[in-house]
Formats: C-alpha cells, structure tokens, sequence
C-alpha cells in the first residue's frame, strides 16, 4: 500500500492504495466521490422544501430556468462546470423552483445550497 496526500478544489485529502499483483482494480479512497448530478428531494429551511444541492466543488456556468418556472422530474435547472465540464443538474420530481440560491460564474462546494423547488 502507498499513501498519497492530494488536493482538490483546495481541499487536501489522504489516499491510499493498494498495489496489486497485476490485477486492474481502482485505487480506494474514503475521501473522494463521484457528483451527483440528481438532486436529492430532502427537508429545506429556504425558500422550497425540496433542496437542490450540488454534488461536486465547481462553478456555476449557466441558471437554466428563473424562479416560479414548472419543472418536470428530469429538467435541467442549471449546470456547474465540474472539472472542465458542464454538468447538468436536474430536478428530481416534478414541482416549481422557488428560489435560485447562486449566480452565474459563482464557486461552489459540493453540498451546497444552489436551489429549492416545492
């Protein structure tokens, strides 16, 4: 096994991995997950009660629909650049945006806040 410490996003994180016999198996690490593109329907204290929160650290590249706009299970709300590309990031039901919590070009972290709907 070897450890390696890398940054991301300016966070740094402690990998370690394991050195196999020829087999093509992914170097594990407990610090780095994927992003989810899907928002996840979850209790909110803003504006709507359905968060919409990003799944990865990146920048707010393009608000694809203003608030009080009807969205169906599946629509774009908006897209974060992640690593140089754009990422969708779509409504998880069917409801209506009730707030727009970022502005375009803005840094992001995953988990936060960027939209609610109801």
């Amino acid at each position: 096994m070897k450890n390696y410490t890398i940054t991301v996003n300016g966070k740094t994180y402690d990998v370690t991995v394991e050195e196999g016999g020829g087999s093509a198996s992914a170097p594990r690490s407990q610090a780095v997950t994927a992003p989810a593109a899907v928002a996840a329907p979850t209790a909110s204290t803003g504006a709507g009660s359905v968060r919409i929160e990003a799944g990865a650290a990146g920048k707010v590249f393009k608000l694809n629909v203003p608030v009080g706009t009807v969205v169906k299970k599946g629509d774009t709300v908006l897209t974060l650049e992640v690593m140089k590309m754009e990422t969708p990031v779509v409504a998880a039901q069917d409801g209506t945006v009730a707030s727009i919590e970022v502005a375009e070009g803005q840094q992001v972290e995953a988990g936060d806040l960027l939209a609610t709907m109801n």
